[in-house]
């Protein structure tokens, strides 16, 4: 399946055309080897066992004509095959979210196939996406939040960088993987401005608070007498690992988990809540929906809608405090 010319077209398209990231074009690769497979018969990877052997040539020749069949079949496919392919999907118990996110796989794929003239209709056009169940995001009171923020230690460098990320992603909201991608002269402190590169490497500026700013300034000297005793330190990077390299997305979360369990908070949260936090906070304190959206990046405005469903929330949970119903007088 990895050698399906019309799929490794498609991933070449995400990844050059559309900057999807590498991530994300693996996803829509993996969901589309199942297709694959399920239209071969059943095999999940795409491929049949034949495929596996190697002697003298055989595998590759399998491989070959298999990824040749895959073709032919996916041009191939209408509403019906994609129709069975949801049943066969919701028979094999996955989530209503799994499926949808799958549907939707296969609606860019054929979207693009009929962009490149390659078929003539997008046979997934017509099929309705599964409902979902509306989860609304989790997100932290203010007083949360300090307490997260003033749980990591000043006085040694690796505390004053774990309180400048978790300053970092509640002051700007900005998702963990931009967090990490962050470089030393991403940080405008006279502009009070940070420089983020986010999903489909798009690039945005945006406003820090001088709480944070003081908090990566402490950090950054720490960071700076380190890097002078240690030739492995990046230069570039602004939030390294104690061996002076970038930081990855799991290594936040983990040092997240340690503040959480010290702080006494939910595990559940998780560093994405700082970023619901964020939105909802600025709502909450008049910030309208189209300034939210960007400032988090949004290419939708209907992403950042879910946010006023939480608003909406609590100024009603504010309002039944404040006027508690009446108990009805009983009958005589």
């Amino acid at each position: 399946m990895d050698d399906s010319t019309i799929v490794q077209d498609f991933l070449n398209y995400l990844n050059l055309e559309k900057r999807f990231s590498e991530h994300t074009a693996k996803c829509y690769g993996a969901d589309l080897r199942q297709f694959g497979g399920f239209l071969l018969g059943g095999h999940p990877e795409g491929q049949p066992a034949s495929s596996q052997q190697t002697e003298g040539g055989v595998g590759t020749a399998t491989a070959t004509q298999t990824s040749a069949k895959i073709d032919q079949l996916l041009l191939a496919v209408d509403v019906n095959t994609v129709r069975s392919y949801l049943a066969h999907l919701n028979e094999q118990q996955y989530s209503k979210s799994t499926v949808a996110r799958k549907l939707a796989t296969l609606r860019s794929f054929y979207k693009f196939l009929v962009k490149r003239n390659q078929i003539s209709s997008n046979p997934v056009t017509v099929v309705r996406t599964p409902k979902q169940e509306k989860k609304l995001p989790q997100f932290l009171e203010y007083e949360q939040v300090k307490i997260l923020l003033e749980t990591p230690p000043l006085d040694n460098w690796l505390g004053a960088r774990d309180r400048a990320i978790l300053e970092t992603l509640y002051s700007t909201g900005i998702r963990v993987s931009e967090l990490v991608g962050l470089n030393m002269d991403d940080v405008d402190f006279l502009g009070e401005v940070i420089h983020v590169r986010g999903k489909g490497k798009k690039e945005r500026i945006s406003p820090i608070g001088t709480s944070a700013l003081r908090v990566i300034q402490h950090y950054m000297e720490f960071r700076n007498k380190r890097a002078q005793s240690n030739s492995n330190f990046d230069a570039k990077v602004l939030f390294v690992n104690k061996h002076g390299q970038r930081l990855s997305t799991r290594s936040v979360r983990r040092k997240m988990d340690k503040y959480l369990k010290i702080a006494g908070l939910p595990s559940s949260i998780s560093p994405h809540t700082l970023r619901h936090s964020f939105a909802t906070h600025m709502l909450n304190n008049g910030a309208d929906l189209r300034s939210v959206q960007e400032l988090l990046g949004h290419q939708s405005l209907s992403t950042t809608q879910v946010y006023t469903h939480l608003t909406t929330k609590k100024l009603k949970d504010v309002y039944e405090n404040a006027h508690p119903r009446e108990t009805e007088p009983s009958e005589n």
